[in-house]
């Protein structure tokens, strides 16, 4: 068993880590802390963790040393205190936007602002592991990854890394995301106007996870990704609709070929591509609670307008579920260990 403390415990991804990490067969959760919740069970403030755990919070000055800690605060927050974090412990994953971005000149035009600890930006190894597995084995450090450029990463991969995709036109990510996106307490680097818990439906063009794409995408070319963010009906959940335009002429198993190529032996991404039924297409509601990826795509043969889709829970393969997989591969523990959960339907 290794020792995990959760620095920023109280929030959505807090209790998304607690509920995954009490239930993973390697973990000890031996702390969490929340400033505003100091000596209040964790139950209290997550209440479907009752009856699991007898947990307190404590304060970020009462830190002990662990094995592992992962960060779950607020975006700029990490950077600020990362020398005294690890110090604490060997291992780290950071759910905030801080350490994502590998280029200091990136993250000041992405987040306008000088980054507190630019030196250590290249220690990070970006936290994805469909994309950066080999590279998270064994790291000390890993970065959490943005929900939206997550769906949008893995609903691209499979016809980019397959050369199908031209860097040399738009690519506009329509993406309808869930309040909880927000975070429980949002602030304006949430980049999002979203209530916690309550849906207020908005637009946005452009956004900052459009960096985190790019960079992912670039050792393929020079992608010219754009995100529309819009606010739909949902409490969890990210549905990225990727739109561009393919060669016209195109049958199925043109599709299947590449998508069977990037995601078969990868234990939490799902093609979803039926001809009939209620469900042919990849569904974020079918995945809350979960760290599976569904994805899938349409297209038109005349023109070539091709829609590329994903599906994922923002709280879990957009935050905690990814970090947690992070961190089973930078322990070498099963990748699957504490990430089984399968859904529910209806």
């Amino acid at each position: 068993m290794i020792r995990v403390g959760i620095v920023g415990g109280s929030g959505y991804t807090g209790g998304e880590l607690l509920r995954l990490l009490l239930g993973h067969p390697e973990v000890e959760v031996t702390q969490a802390t929340s400033e505003s919740n100091i000596g209040k069970f964790y139950y209290q403030v997550h209440p479907h963790l009752r009856g699991r755990t007898q947990g307190r919070f404590i304060g970020r000055d009462a830190l002990q040393e662990c094995d592992v800690l992962i960060l779950a605060q607020p975006h700029g927050e990490a950077q600020k205190n990362i020398h005294r974090y690890a110090a604490l412990a060997q291992k780290i994953v950071d759910l905030s936007a801080d350490f994502r971005l590998q280029d200091a000149a990136t993250y000041r035009e992405a987040y306008g602002h000088d980054h507190a600890a630019p030196e250590w930006l290249g220690k990070f190894v970006y936290g994805l592991p469909e994309l950066y597995r080999e590279q998270l084995r064994g790291a000390n450090y890993a970065s959490g990854v943005g929900c939206n450029a997550t769906a949008s990463n893995l609903a691209l991969w499979a016809l980019v890394k397959a050369g199908m995709v031209t860097p040399n036109q738009p690519i506009i990510v329509d993406a309808k995301v869930g309040s909880s996106e927000a975070g429980r307490e949002p602030t304006d680097s949430s980049h999002h106007p979203a209530r916690s818990g309550i849906v207020r439906p908005f637009a946005l063009t452009g956004h900052r996870h459009e960096y985190e794409v790019r960079q992912t995408l670039a050792n393929c070319g020079d992608f010219d990704v754009r995100l529309s963010i819009t606010s739909v009906e949902l409490i969890r959940g990210v549905s990225a609709a990727v739109h561009l335009t393919l060669q016209p002429g195109m049958a199925d198993k043109d599709f299947w070929g590449p998508y069977r190529a990037a995601w078969n032996g990868q234990p939490f991404v799902r093609v979803v591509h039926e001809k009939s039924g209620l469900h042919r297409h990849p569904e974020p509601k079918l995945l809350a609670g979960t760290n599976y990826a569904d994805v899938g795509w349409e297209y038109d043969p005349h023109s070539g307008r091709t829609v590329l889709l994903c599906a994922i829970d923002n709280l879990g393969k957009g935050a905690a579920g990814s970090a947690v997989q992070s961190m089973n591969l930078m322990c070498g523990f099963e990748e699957t260990a504490g990430l089984t959960f399968g859904g529910i339907y209806p």
